[in-house]
């Protein structure tokens, strides 16, 4: 259902993760957050931290902002992401390396490459009993995030597809890896109720790996149908909440990890039989490679559709006549009622330094800006880019 993108046409924001402050110096490392939030010096850092990420994206002049996944450990390569709910459910244990025959083929990478020092140094807990729900601190996390805004926090999590793809099995409790991930999606469905209950209108689910499978296997095989299977459960009783599905191709250290970057295959299956809301998809990057894709059904389509009009993967910062290009050529294709811009995956994991992803999240408000005035459609301030708000102003001679 759709919440707080009901009225908004071409809304600007970012995927998710955020660069962190470099003064936030800390980690949970599995403990629970109501631990960590015990010790004082974690606790400022933490809240301080919250509250510095939501100053810049109001002040970059997005519309919906983001929690940052600033919950996640500041570990190599952003694994967190993955890892942070395998650390605290139950029917996991210990930290070891991934096998190299059970490490999924889509993540084998010649050594002398970072992406083979990226996937042979993540460690990983076994599967060791059956896989039950404990709590991951969710509602908390996202009421540190709107207490201090009175914008929208949409609040994203790794879904549980792609946290299957590292696990080894090590109990009789499961015969294959299909029984994990359902027990994953069962016990994440449990934490998005709880957000949801918290007040959270808008909830991201990130990285179902269907765009993975279909290049692989088909869009009609057995793989995929479960997999979609396995994301309805996850979601299961939000239908009143706005559900967004993020989708790319990679982001550990700002890497793509996939050759065939394709959404050709699994397009129909994101559209059509997903739930959901709004579908996100890399577009900068892939040169807006399949944005036609959506033109059949302009302005009928079932999900609104998110473009990534900056990349994670670029350190240059984009100017916003160059994003307005690129919302101008999605509009080619997509009704501008149905179109959100954002960059195609989160800065953070690892990835560009904060001024950069400032910048570009500016780039991206400036450039719905600019769109928008030529449609004749309401701005938004951005408060970066005042003139008299500039950080050094240069005095007249």
């Amino acid at each position: 259902m759709l919440t707080i993108t009901k009225d908004l046409i071409l809304p600007a924001t970012v995927t998710g993760s955020w660069p962190r402050p470099r003064w936030f110096d800390v980690s949970m490392w599995g403990r629970p957050l109501d631990t960590c939030m015990l010790d004082m010096a974690f606790r400022e850092k933490f809240v301080d931290a919250m509250a510095t990420l939501i100053s810049d994206e109001e002040r970059a002049g997005l519309d919906i902002l983001t929690h940052g996944d600033l919950h996640c450990d500041d570990d190599l390569a952003g694994r967190s992401w993955h890892h942070y709910p395998l650390q605290r459910w139950h029917g996991f244990s210990g930290d070891h390396l991934q096998s190299e025959v059970t490490r999924s083929p889509w993540l084998r990478y010649p050594p002398g490459t970072l992406l083979n020092e990226i996937y042979t140094g993540w460690r990983w807990p076994h599967v060791t009993d059956k896989i039950e729900h404990r709590p991951l601190d969710y509602p908390k996390i996202w009421r540190l995030a709107q207490g201090r805004t009175p914008k929208p926090v949409r609040f994203g999590t790794c879904s549980s597809q792609v946290m299957g793809l590292f696990l080894d099995v090590h109990t009789p409790h499961y015969k294959d890896s299909r029984q994990v991930i359902w027990d994953m999606a069962v016990a994440m469905n449990k934490e998005l109720l709880a957000l949801r209950d918290a007040g959270c209108k808008c909830i991201q689910i990130e990285e179902p790996t269907l765009h993975f499978w279909a290049n692989t296997y088909g869009a009609r095989s057995d793989e995929v149908k479960f997999m979609v299977e396995a994301f309805r459960r996850e979601v299961q009783g939000l239908d009143d909440v706005e559900l967004w599905i993020h989708t790319c191709w990679g982001n550990p250290n700002m890497q793509r990890v996939i050759d065939n970057d394709s959404y050709r295959e699994s397009f129909e299956l994101y559209l059509h039989e997903l739930p959901g809301d709004v579908w996100t998809v890399e577009m900068t990057d892939r040169n807006f490679r399949e944005i036609e894709l959506f033109g059949a059904l302009k302005g009928r389509l079932p999900k609104k559709v998110c473009i990534g009009a900056v990349s994670h993967r670029s350190l240059q910062v984009d100017r916003p006549e160059d994003v307005a290009a690129r919302i101008r050529r999605a509009l080619q294709h997509v009704a501008p009622e149905q179109l959100i811009v954002s960059s195609d995956c989160g800065f953070g994991r690892q990835g560009c330094n904060r001024n950069i992803a400032f910048f570009k999240a500016t780039a991206i408000a400036q450039g719905c800006n600019l769109v928008r005035g030529e449609l004749g459609l309401p701005q938004t301030y951005v408060p970066a880019a005042e003139p008299r708000l500039q950080t050094d102003i240069v005095p007249k001679a």
